[in-house]
């Protein structure tokens, strides 16, 4: 049973473990609130784009390069772009009727993508899913540029969704990283939680904002 794994693990090129690594390194800067997650999401970002795009899956590159762009945003944003004292983006909260807004219309797009994307009616919940799972995603990304804490509630959800359809699609390993994006998911809201709370100055890129 273990020689199966290892050389499941084996096959998979080094591209792709190391845009994994840049992917969760992104994931615990941003938990940190260091605008340095934001380059550690272009370069993995930028790996997946070229590994999906030579696979022939068209919208993952497609969306993977609308989260290089959110990057550079965020970079931007965190590092108090938009702010004219030129201090660091702090952590904010959005009033329950703006998220109920927000899942209405991500419900709304997903399913629309989700009927044209089916082809036909043996396609299943699949194309639904997926459609769903991406739309919330394109969304969440922009709230951690916009450091809005609730963030990280809509990732545990699209995580371990997300985590569930590849364990479906028998992509185990891919199902196996979604949980563990949950979990830092889960401890990035608990931090973000402390830092709204209680406002620490936040790591940009030259150093402490």
């Amino acid at each position: 049973m273990v020689d199966p794994v290892l050389r499941a693990l084996a096959a998979i090129p080094v591209a792709e473990w190391v845009a994994v690594a840049f992917a969760l390194t992104y994931v615990v800067l941003a938990i940190r609130q260091s605008a340095w997650c934001w380059v550690a999401a272009v370069v993995s970002s930028a790996i997946f784009l070229m590994l999906f795009a030579r696979g022939g899956l068209l919208m993952q590159a497609w969306l993977q390069a609308f989260y290089i762009a959110m990057a550079f945003y965020g970079w931007w944003a965190w590092r108090g772009g938009e702010n004219s004292t030129g201090q660091a983006l702090r952590v904010s909260r959005w009033p329950l009727r703006r998220h109920a807004v927000a899942i209405a219309s991500i419900v709304a797009v997903g399913l629309v993508n989700g009927r044209l994307a089916s082809g036909n009616a043996t396609s299943g919940l699949v194309p639904y899913v997926d459609a769903l799972t991406a739309w919330a995603a394109v969304f969440t990304t922009w709230l951690v540029t916009r450091k809005v804490l609730e963030n990280w509630l809509y990732w545990i959800v699209i995580d371990v969704v997300s985590s569930a359809l590849y364990w479906a699609q028998g992509l185990q390993a891919t199902a196996g990283l979604f949980v563990v994006y949950a979990i830092l998911a889960y401890q990035g809201y608990r931090q973000w939680q402390v830092d709204a709370a209680h406002p620490v100055p936040a790591v940009t890129g030259d150093g402490v904002a």
